[in-house]
């Protein structure tokens, strides 16, 4: 009984020794928030800077449900845990941030951590936003308090137990979660860490560009090694692999064009990049843009990836035949396309990257690129969802993977199965 009572103590010690450590790991670098409430002053330039910083973060896109007021939030965002709902962000005193004094909301940026002391969940990528300036978190604020304010309450969260506890969050942030600020790289230009601090902080370009473990959380944070965005069945691909997305033999100017119209002579975007560029990164100044694209240019290169199983022998006769039938009137017969209009397949990463996933979604639900200032009138793909089976899409696709010099894996009829599943939740 002794010795029972003994280990009892020693575990109850060590647990208390544990949550000591997850409390102190959540308190890092807080700010005192105990001075009294404030309003930042409300400077024209800085709510003009504030505007652009929010473009620059797409905030809106989130933080807006649809067909709601911008701003006041309600948008769902779902999760492999449930589904978190964006907040509201206007200057309503009692269900905005119009009580939020500018180290309230400072807080929440770079600690993930509410006006109440709640713990923030990382939908919100604050593991991200903690790399931005105090002048810029203060710049932001300005802009929101220049809102109108909207009146609506915040919808709760529908996360599964223990995820929608305070106490699991906190462990979470202990493991995964560091507050920091952006440190210059003094080897490197002015130009260049404008951009790692564009792509880095307020971009939070790696909350899709990494791949998450199963508790959420990114592998190796600001990787940029591409990963599957849950929930969405979209593949965000690696910007430091030649076969996938890195751009590191491409021009600076081909990088920005990319993110300024969402086209470019070496690609251009689709999917969830395509709303990156209509709501963000097209009102982005040229300057922001370059610096971004020198940054993404210099990143180190990753070892090529390739598809396993490689198609043998010739492309299968049933794709090529359902490929002169659906495709080449656009993208030509030797894969070619049409420039500024359709793109070519031949020698495209899209089509020949190890994940199919991206090259699933476009042949089932269409194509479009954003339309945007410099491209206001764009060509997109119409879906097949509905006019080719599993089996055909299949073969389609394979085909598109093994001709015209493609050495990549044959899709399956399951894999299109699974995908029209997954899309359809």
């Amino acid at each position: 009984m002794k010795r029972l009572a003994t280990w009892l103590l020693g575990l109850a010690a060590a647990m208390l020794a544990l949550a000591a450590l997850v409390w102190q790991l959540n308190v890092r670098d807080e700010p005192n928030v105990t001075t009294p409430v404030a309003t930042a002053a409300a400077l024209p330039a800085r709510i003009t800077r504030g505007a652009y910083l929010a473009r620059a973060g797409n905030c809106m896109s989130c933080h807006t449900a649809r067909g709601g007021t911008p701003y006041a939030g309600g948008r769902g965002i779902d999760t492999p845990f449930g589904t978190v709902f964006s907040s509201n962000l206007t200057p309503d005193r009692s269900t905005g941030i119009g009580q939020w004094s500018p180290t309230h909301f400072w807080r929440a940026m770079h600690n993930g951590r509410s006006r109440d002391g709640r713990l923030l969940y990382p939908a919100f990528p604050y593991t991200n936003y903690t790399e931005i300036t105090r002048e810029d978190s203060d710049a932001l604020y300005a802009y929101l308090h220049s809102l109108p304010p909207a009146t609506q309450p915040n919808t709760p969260h529908t996360l599964r137990w223990p995820f929608s506890t305070q106490a699991a969050l906190a462990v979470w942030r202990a493991l995964y979660f560091s507050p920091g600020r952006y440190a210059p790289d003094t080897k490197q230009t002015a130009e260049w860490n404008r951009g790692a601090y564009l792509v880095r902080g307020l971009g939070h370009c790696s909350a899709c560009h990494s791949t998450r473990n199963a508790l959420g959380a990114s592998n190796t944070p600001l990787d940029l090694a591409g990963g599957l965005i849950p929930m969405q069945n979209w593949y965000a691909p690696s910007l430091t692999s030649a076969s996938e997305a890195g751009v590191a033999d491409w021009t600076p100017q081909d990088i920005a064009a990319l993110l300024k119209t969402g086209v470019s002579p070496r690609g251009s975007v689709l999917g969830p990049m395509a709303e990156v560029v209509l709501h963000s990164t097209q009102h982005m100044s040229d300057q922001d843009l370059a610096a971004m694209a020198v940054f993404l240019k210099s990143l180190p290169p990753a070892p090529v990836a390739r598809a396993s199983t490689a198609v043998a022998g010739r492309p299968p006769a049933a794709g090529a035949k359902l490929y002169e039938q659906h495709c080449a009137q656009c993208h030509g017969d030797q894969g070619q396309g049409v420039p500024g209009a359709y793109p070519a397949l031949a020698g495209n990463r899209a089509v020949t990257m190890a994940s199919t996933a991206n090259l699933v979604q476009i042949v089932l639900n269409g194509g479009y690129a954003p339309a945007t200032a410099g491209n206001p009138r764009p060509f997109g793909m119409p879906p097949f969802v509905l006019v080719l089976d599993d089996t055909e899409l299949a073969e389609l696709l394979t085909y598109l993977r093994s001709a015209w010099g493609h050495q990549a894996s044959a899709v399956t009829p399951t894999e299109i199965n699974r995908m029209r599943g997954e899309n359809q939740r």
